[in-house]
């Protein structure tokens, strides 16, 4: 986190570390979002979807400003160097920007993720969102998994 003043909630599990903003929403599918200003949703990836993509390469939204969006909807993609994904809206409403940063420097997404590594900002109602707590009980709840199911291929292949 670069915001020294910003509250956050220190993770870790196994391998795998971050601090979370305490300020912001999260979904199951690792991305947060951030209200800026009145109805205005500001989306990034977390730190463990940002993990399982690898440093990112490129970055592409193919809606304008303007648009009308909805959740589900593919806006965009981006690509790191374990992954290729879709950038998927989690906002019902009008697209407001894709981050202008990343145009010149996509890494942002990786060095600051919930800071200028933010993705895109939509005007309307979010789906389905957590707070920090659920993220935290989500992420338990995958990397144990993740955990379980490699200890059952260890054994079976014993």
């Amino acid at each position: 986190m670069q915001d020294k003043n910003r509250d956050v909630v220190h993770y870790k599990c196994s391998r795998f570390s971050t601090a979370l903003p305490v300020g912001v929403w999260y979904t199951d599918s690792h991305f947060w979002l951030q209200e800026v200003e009145s109805g205005v949703w500001r989306v990034g990836f977390t730190q463990y979807a940002i993990r399982l993509l690898g440093d990112m390469v490129e970055y592409e939204i193919g809606v304008k400003p303007g648009e009308l969006v909805q959740v589900d909807q593919e806006i965009g993609s981006i690509e790191g160097f374990k992954a290729i994904a879709g950038l998927y809206c989690l906002v019902d409403g009008v697209f407001v920007e894709s981050n202008p940063l990343l145009a010149k420097s996509v890494e942002l997404v990786d060095l600051e993720p919930y800071e200028r590594g933010w993705l895109y900002a939509v005007r309307g109602a979010p789906a389905a969102v957590m707070d920090v707590a659920g993220y935290v009980a989500l992420l338990d709840r995958t990397i144990q998994g993740i955990i379980g199911s490699a200890l059952k291929d260890q054994r079976a292949n014993e």
